[in-house]
């Protein structure tokens, strides 16, 4: 069927795809405007699969400081080329990034960064648990599982939900962002540093906010 140059521009300002693949959709979807954008969808994300083996070694460091300057976050996001590391999309969402982790505090980007030892550690601690709880041996057991499951998708900066939107995890808006852009785009690391984290209070200090919980 003949599409008209304003409804492929309709969609392309709706989309952000490009010319020909608009063109292509509304032909393929005899100009229903939903169902185009539903087949480029389904198309973008599919080329994120075939986008999943290049090497994205450009990029930016989206940052954020929160709460009068008491917590700041880095957050480094690859891209394959410079050009899309400057564009205003790939930047602000590096920024939306780093507000997520402020707020979150996930321990690392993927369940693959955390070591063996360390989830042995946590399966003791949840064996520990369930055993309080008052559940028989072969029961905790199971509850591990399920516990442990719950705790990778509270800690890995992957799983949680996107802070501006719960609907969707963090992988979903790293794959979405992979879509619009047309590179692949990964989250590679993040620092999140927080005043006086790690630091044992003086108890002087500790007295005062005491006192002032108690409107002394």
């Amino acid at each position: 069927m003949s599409v008209s140059a304003k409804v492929v521009k309709e969609l392309r300002d709706r989309t952000g795809a490009g010319f020909m693949d608009c063109k292509a959709a509304l032909a393929e979807t005899d100009g229903d405007m939903d169902k185009a954008i539903e087949y480029l969808q389904k198309k973008q994300l599919a080329s994120v699969t075939k986008k999943a083996g290049r090497i994205a070694a450009e990029g930016t460091v989206g940052s954020y400081v929160h709460a009068g300057g008491r917590i700041a976050v880095l957050v480094e996001v690859n891209c394959e080329t410079d050009f899309v590391a400057r564009n205003e999309d790939f930047q602000a969402f590096a920024r939306d990034l780093a507000m997520h982790v402020a707020a979150s505090n996930p321990l690392v980007v993927k369940a693959e960064e955390i070591s063996a030892s360390e989830i042995e550690h946590q399966k003791e601690i949840f064996k520990g648990q369930a055993i309080e709880e008052g559940k028989p041996p072969q029961i905790a057991e199971k509850m591990v599982e399920g516990r442990l499951k719950k705790w990778l998708k509270e800690v890995c900066l992957l799983e949680q939900p996107f802070v501006k939107d719960t609907d969707k995890t963090v992988a979903e808006l790293e794959k979405e962002m992979t879509a619009k852009i047309g590179e692949k785009i990964s989250i590679r690391r993040f620092a999140r540093f927080e005043v006086g984290e790690g630091l044992e209070k003086r108890s002087d200090d500790f007295a005062a906010e005491v006192a002032a919980q108690a409107g002394l």
